[in-house]
């Protein structure tokens, strides 16, 4: 059996089940939207089963509704990582840029994580206090200041915004961000100088759309809610499933947040403090996921806290792993998590020596060719003596014609005389497939290739290669391995495998560089590899003659 071509079906395989499910994401059926009505106060989330009997807090879904967005004044925050707006409506984190990511396109400067412009993208982090009369993410906060700058030398700089209740309980909602780092942290500070005590628990929601970051049709990513916990380790939620099955549920470890390609957002209470995480379908196209957590009685003349952390950034293994157990599992590799963290350590090592992602991953690519070199060379070696066979067994076709049987059983018995097993080089390559699949999968979701420089006309290892180089160099590097492989003796099947090139370099002008970089250096030492066997192979046959003369 010819082991190439089982190579190239399940590349195929898989590429086309990539571009099926994109297809079928992309034009599901849309039911009809009804006439907008505005949000009520059923987005914000009732307090639940960690604090006191009551409703769920997936309670909040508005019936032919739409969400909308109160706008008040805008609290400008420049740090070294970020460049953010809090409205005074709620003290909402309505835009969060991130300094040191460039936009997809660079020219447009910096990415934008978080924006409520809805174009279409809605991307905000809410919190509010549940219990009595107190401040949700509609209330009215003031501040002292409407622009705060973390100063030159400083570690940290405080945004502090107020609001006073009739009932004479006044709350602070207070942001610290610090340097060099993508957690910010949240906290409310509760005094209560009403007459009955108080029991308060807090809420912490992202709300996204189910529009927005969904990827292309060939590159489709996953956007959409995710969870940890100690029990039930990293969960994912696409958005259309909290509609159907809305999330509700108690623990007393983990985060609740959005990932997507590349970023991620996620809420982290206090340790060891109880939570509830929960999802909401707010309108037709706009989602929440978050969770509640209580705060202790707080007496009449007393005052108390309740505080919890914001991660906001590129999901880099050091950023996730600093800020929260299992947040590292944001960079998701699938069901090939196992293989893909341990490359992309060894790709990180090689980056360290190297500084240059491309090499790193050419390094690679040798790395793992040389460890799997016996595996290959026994497939090769099988590949090859199938091809010496090739003159013989069109010979044969010409022999037989269409009597089938007879062909097959004239190749059964040349298989033997010939000591050669047609099966035997399957098995190495279907060994290797999960790692080269996992490495796959690790280029694609590592932020660290974003925006990352080659040489020369690739100045963005996630991009395509704009002059697509290395896709015309990649379907060349595929017609030179059809010649060197076995001849099909079928005819379609010929012909199948000279368009075969032709079909990839189509799909790998959509692929980021970093991916067709990896395949072209991989069919390149497969070329060799497989070139190196074949002449000692033919080297042998001729021996094998010149004695058969003799």
């Amino acid at each position: 059996m010819d082991t190439r071509r089982l190579i190239l079906f399940v590349i195929f395989s898989f590429s086309i089940m990539m571009l099926w499910d994109a297809w079928q994401q992309k034009n599901a059926p849309i039911e009809p939207v009804q006439q907008e009505a505005q949000i009520t106060n059923q987005d914000i989330p009732a307090s639940t089963s960690v604090n006191a009997s009551s409703t769920k807090s997936s309670s909040g879904v508005v019936e032919n509704g739409a969400f909308k967005l109160e706008n008040g004044q805008r609290i400008k925050v420049t740090t070294d990582l970020f460049q953010a707006d809090i409205d005074t409506v709620g003290g909402d984190l309505r835009r969060l840029v991130l300094n040191q990511h460039a936009a997809s396109d660079e020219k447009e400067g910096n990415y934008v994580l978080m924006d409520d412009s809805a174009k279409p993208m809605l991307y905000i982090a809410q919190t509010g206090l549940i219990g009595g009369d107190l401040p949700n993410h509609k209330s009215i906060f003031t501040s002292s200041a409407m622009s705060y700058t973390l100063a030159e030398g400083a570690n940290s700089k405080e945004v502090r915004l107020s609001w006073i209740g009739a009932n004479g309980v006044s709350v602070d909602k207070i942001y610290t961000f610090k340097r060099g780092s993508y957690v910010i942290d949240v906290s409310y500070e509760v005094n209560n100088a009403s007459v009955a005590a108080i029991t308060p628990s807090a809420y912490y929601q992202i709300v996204h759309d189910s529009e927005s970051n969904q990827g292309s049709m060939m590159m489709p990513t996953f956007t959409g809610g995710a969870y940890y916990t100690d029990a039930d380790k990293f969960k994912k939620i696409a958005f259309s499933n909290m509609a159907k099955e809305p999330l509700s549920k108690t623990t007393k470890d983990g985060w609740a947040g959005v990932i997507q390609h590349y970023f991620a957002s996620a809420w982290i209470p206090a340790k060891g403090a109880e939570r509830e995480f929960y999802t909401k379908e707010l309108s037709d196209k706009y989602y929440a996921i978050g969770l509640i957590t209580p705060g202790a009685s707080i007496g009449a003349g007393s005052s108390g806290s309740i505080k919890a952390s914001l991660f906001a950034g590129p999901q880099t293994e050091k950023d996730l792993t600093t800020a929260a157990p299992g947040l590292e599992y944001a960079v998701d590799y699938g069901w090939l998590t196992i293989v893909a963290k341990p490359l992309f350590w060894v790709l990180s090592k090689i980056n360290d020596i190297v500084h240059n992602w491309g090499v790193a991953i050419i390094l690679l690519t040798v790395l793992i060719k040389a460890a799997f070199y016996p595996l290959s060379a026994k497939s090769y070696k099988s590949m090859a003596q199938m091809r010496e066979l090739a003159p013989r067994l069109q010979s044969m076709k010409e022999k037989f014609g269409d009597d089938k049987q007879k062909m097959q059983q004239a190749m059964m018995e040349l298989y033997r005389t010939e000591k050669i097993n047609p099966m035997s080089g399957c098995l190495p390559i279907l060994v290797q497939i999960p790692v080269f699949i996992a490495l796959y999968w690790m280029i694609l979701g590592s932020v660290e290739l974003r925006h990352a420089p080659f040489f020369g006309w690739i100045e963005d290892l996630s991009a395509i290669d704009p002059y697509y180089v290395l896709p015309l160099l990649m379907g060349a590097t595929m017609i030179i391995q059809t010649y060197l492989n076995p001849a099909p003796t079928d005819p379609i099947q010929a012909k199948v495998m000279k368009i075969m090139p032709v079909v990839f370099s189509i799909f790998f002008f959509f692929f980021p560089a970093g991916l067709v970089l990896y395949w072209l250096v991989n069919n390149v030492l497969s070329i060799l590899q497989q070139w190196y066997v074949n002449k000692s192979i033919h080297a042998e046959a001729l021996a094998k003659k010149g004695n058969a003369k003799k």
